[in-house]
């Protein structure tokens, strides 16, 4: 029972204080002190505190125990920091960078924009990302040092076997129904004929603009594509690496208040005025306008998508065989059409998960048995806001069950390696507390830690 608690404990406490760095200055001040140190690595009671906080508005109960967890993750994570140094472990700036900007979109997801994101904190982005990249870049070279810990940890079948039997059969976790699918796509080809009317209404939309005629605001309210968008008159924040590199490229090379001669982007055509650039963070407007695929165009997609499945159903050729023929779709047309969990990266479908992601599909497979093919059908890629049809095969289906080895070995063997990768952990972590310099204040000497940090306590 302690065990699932401590696991249950670690998981949240995990999500915590990955989450809290963003956080940490929004909360009520404190008067600071060191409250532990590890080797040259300091836990300050602001670092506390300020996970707490985070901890209370996702309504999660902070009792002492749970206070004790975060702490002690904090001195491992020095602890940590403590051995990279040693061992000079380094991260790239593009490694922070990249991190950083995950971050940001994430909790500027969570609070609604980048603009309201920089209400909340008082500060533009590039100061938020230049006020955490230390601690973000402490965090990275954490995850390597402990990646270097865990390198080496395998599992052999016999392992895997004896941690699922070993075990509480009325803990095991229940399945739900699951799919594997496969899809062949085709989508219409644009002609040249179709880019050039696009790329002559855009250049029409920027000379209005340019003359003075009329805003690029109320335009991009009339004519833009890009739904994100519209509604603000086309306007948008961003940073480095947000974008796609052709966007990027002209965000970078403009002035304030510059346009950018007609570009192309996978999603189509843009145009583009800079508003403000501050260090690696813009605002500008754009206009996106997506070539219109001609009737002709679409009706041959059809007559190929037809010709694919009167040969799929007469035996012709084999379903991989006609995903090399006929698919245009370059997701998944080097993958025998396998369909992935655009989120997760997951080829098995939750069936709920399918109903939320592409409910087009989940009403087309819902009666098929393994193997069958669905009817050509008209295929709506929100993903990619374009247009195709497509024909789906199901691969897979699982029933409902309980955890078990035959179905669900990968899950088994993933969560037997965690395991050992933790055991593996452990065994470091007691080894390097017995080197390490380390002091814990009195007010925390009391907790229940998992690690004996008193071995070499000042």
């Amino acid at each position: 029972m302690k065990q699932l608690k401590n696991m249950k404990y670690a998981i949240i406490i995990a999500n915590l204080i990955f989450s809290s760095l963003l956080y940490a200055q929004s909360g009520s001040k404190v008067i600071d002190k060191v409250i532990a140190k590890v080797g040259n690595n300091v836990v300050l009671l602001s670092d506390l505190q300020s996970q707490k906080l985070q901890a209370i508005q996702e309504k999660i109960e902070v009792d002492r125990a749970m206070e004790c967890n975060i702490l002690e993750e904090l001195l491992y994570q020095n602890l940590l920091l403590n051995q990279a140094d040693l061992d000079s472990v380094v991260v790239s700036d593009e490694q922070v960078d990249a991190e950083m900007e995950q971050r940001i979109r994430m909790i500027e997801g969570q609070i609604g924009s980048r603009e309201e994101l920089e209400n909340f904190y008082g500060k533009k982005v590039s100061q938020i990302k230049e006020e955490f990249r230390p601690a973000i870049r402490k965090r990275l070279v954490g995850q390597e040092m402990e990646r270097t810990i865990t390198a080496e940890v395998s599992i052999s079948p016999k392992e895997v076997r004896d941690f699922f039997n070993e075990l509480p059969k009325d803990s095991l976790p229940y399945i739900n129904a699951q799919l594997r699918l496969q899809q062949i796509v085709i989508y219409p080809e644009i002609t040249e004929k179709d880019r050039n009317k696009t790329i002559a209404e855009l250049e029409r939309i920027r000379e209005q603009i340019e003359s003075g005629e009329k805003s690029f605001r109320s335009m991009a309210g009339v004519y833009s594509q890009d739904p994100g968008s519209r509604s603000k008159g086309g306007e948008l924040k961003a940073s480095r690496g947000q974008m796609v590199k052709e966007f990027e490229a002209n965000a970078f090379i403009l002035k304030p208040g510059e346009i950018s001669p007609v570009f192309q982007t996978e999603y189509g055509f843009h145009i583009l005025q800079l508003i403000e650039r501050l260090g690696d963070d813009y605002t500008c407007r754009h206009i996106l306008l997506i070539p219109e695929v001609s009737e002709a165009e679409f009706l041959k997609a059809g007559e190929k998508i037809e010709e694919c499945y009167k040969r799929l159903k007469r035996n012709e050729i084999t379903w991989d065989e006609a995903v090399t023929l006929y698919s245009n779709d370059e997701a998944t047309n080097q993958n025998k059409g396998i369909v992935s969990h655009p989120y997760t990266g997951e080829t098995l479908w939750d069936m709920e998960d399918l109903n939320q992601i592409d409910q087009q599909i989940f009403i087309l497979v819902n009666s098929l048995e393994i193997g069958d093919i669905t009817s050509p059908s008209v295929y709506d890629n929100y993903m990619e806001r374009k247009q195709g049809v497509r024909i789906v095969r199901l691969a897979e289906r699982t029933a409902p069950h309980k955890a078990n080895l035959k179905d669900d070995y990968q899950l088994i063997q993933n969560a037997a390696l965690n395991k050992k990768r933790q055991e593996a952990i452990k065994i470091w972590t007691n080894e390097k507390i017995n080197n390490a310099y380390i002091r814990i204040d009195e007010a925390y000497r009391d907790c229940d830690y998992r690690y004996d940090w008193f071995k070499n306590i000042h």
